[in-house]
């Protein structure tokens, strides 16, 4: 059953997501997080053939342009995968007030989980032609600035922005699509 109007195009197509934590927790403030959501990033690129064009990490959602085949369910196992470390590392942590939101803010349905980390849904949106990816890249890429985090998106560390700029990055991206 589907639970959201947003919905995965063809497969050669590469879609903007946007991954947001259940009551936009800021998790992500944590560098242990970040590099989990790194990793799993980066373990798609590699091991699964997504192709990953843009992405942003922010406190409490990432952005990300990318593509590849059965792309809905790899971006599912890369959420559960995720969250799964989360609340491993959030429960060696003892972080209670974490743990006490996530488990409130599970899904009735979840019968299966005590805890859920995301958000339903990526909300998938398709780039068809070039106009649109770079307006998406632009957009991935301001949000740190429009958030005043940075006044360069070159500045935020968790951004794909750095890739453009020829600069060490947090993962590799593909260029082309």
């Amino acid at each position: 059953m589907a639970r959201s109007r947003y919905k995965f195009a063809e497969n050669h197509y590469p879609h903007f997501l946007t991954c947001t934590t259940v009551y936009w927790l800021p998790l992500f403030a944590s560098p242990h997080i970040v590099n989990i959501i790194a990793a799993s990033l980066t373990f798609l690129r590699i091991n699964r053939d997504v192709k990953i064009f843009a992405y942003v990490i922010m406190e409490n959602h990432l952005h990300m342009i990318a593509a590849g085949e059965k792309l809905s369910q790899k971006v599912g196992h890369f959420k559960s995968y995720t969250a799964r470390q989360i609340v491993d590392y959030l429960e060696e942590q003892r972080a209670v007030d974490y743990l006490r939101l996530l488990k409130i803010g599970k899904k009735e349905y979840k019968t299966d989980q005590d805890y859920q980390v995301w958000q339903e849904g990526s909300h998938p949106q398709v780039l068809t032609d070039e106009m649109m990816m770079a307006q998406k890249i632009d957009y991935i890429h301001q949000n740190p600035l429009c958030r005043g985090y940075v006044e360069d998106p070159v500045h935020w560390l968790y951004s794909s922005a750095r890739n453009y700029a020829g600069m060490d990055a947090l993962i590799e991206i593909d260029f082309a699509w």
